[in-house]
């Protein structure tokens, strides 16, 4: 019998963006070569993945940048995919960073152990104590327009398009790496003021049993998610974003093995999502 023919993939980057800490470029450009074993791939700026991805099984976004860098665009592609059936690894159903950082609210309002979120000053009651606010737009990526504020100043701010959460004295972030809802491993940040100085971390059995609760919450079955968290003053770990678009995955970072053994459960997953999966569907 003839063998079956390879499934095409569509991969999106921005080999070109620059990103404090981190070098894009690199991972893309590991990542798209072993996946190159097993499909055929064209590798595409986020600008022409809406004129090219037709014949393609699947498209595939990866470090493509802050999408509100090109909203427009962005948008466009999200909504000929949707129309076209076109299966998107990450799907496009995602609740989290995809469309904005409005699920920190939904996130807050259902207990969810998520740094306190409001968006209206009638709520500024409901923040504790703390020397400082953190005031981010709602469709912010990589601290664009973030900003720290007093108390004092929290009934000024323009409500409406920021969130604002207490600033909180962490003793380190950690993030924990997603393959569909199964997880592949952590990396941490020992020291605060250093974020992608990165180490490898061995989550405990409560970490992992935190950061799956986010990935279950949310509506994606085939893709890369990336939990971002913080150590509290109280030992506890609390949500500082839910990565669901493009994360950023460090790669360079993890021993062979790990890199070897996530790499091979990313490419499954894109088969999983070609052979079975349900094409990218409109947001509810």
């Amino acid at each position: 019998m003839p063998a079956e023919p390879r499934r095409r993939l569509l991969y999106v980057t921005d080999l070109a963006y620059e990103a404090r800490g981190r070098r894009y470029c690199d991972e893309d450009i590991f990542l798209s070569s072993r996946l190159r074993a097993e499909f055929d791939i064209a590798l595409c700026h986020p600008l022409d993945a809406a004129a090219l991805m037709e014949g393609f099984d699947a498209v595939v976004v990866r470090n493509s940048g802050p999408v509100l860098h090109y909203q427009a665009a962005y948008d466009d592609f999200r909504a000929l995919a949707e129309k076209q059936g076109v299966r998107v690894y990450n799907q496009l159903s995602g609740k989290a960073d995809m469309v904005g950082k409005r699920y920190l609210l939904e996130l807050t309002a259902a207990g969810f152990p998520v740094i306190p979120t409001i968006d209206d000053p009638r709520d500024i009651g409901r923040l504790p104590e703390a020397d400082e606010y953190v005031v981010k737009p709602k469709l912010g990526a990589d601290s664009i327009g973030l900003e720290f504020v007093p108390r004092e100043r929290l009934a000024e701010l323009p409500y409406g398009d920021v969130l604002v959460q207490p600033r909180i004295p962490f003793a380190y972030e950690v993030s924990f790496y997603f393959v569909d809802r199964d997880f592949q491993y952590a990396l941490y940040a020992p020291r605060p003021d250093r974020r992608w100085k990165l180490e490898a971390y061995e989550p405990s059995a409560a970490d992992l049993e935190f950061a799956q609760r986010f990935v279950d919450w949310n509506d994606i079955d085939h893709g890369i998610q990336r939990v971002d968290a913080c150590r509290a003053p109280g030992g506890e770990l609390l949500l500082v974003e839910l990565e669901d678009l493009n994360p950023y995955l460090s790669l360079e970072l993890l021993e062979p093995a790990v890199r070897d053994a996530f790499t091979a459960n990313m490419a499954a997953s894109v088969h999983r999502l070609i052979a079975g999966g349900d094409a990218s569907g409109p947001v509810g």
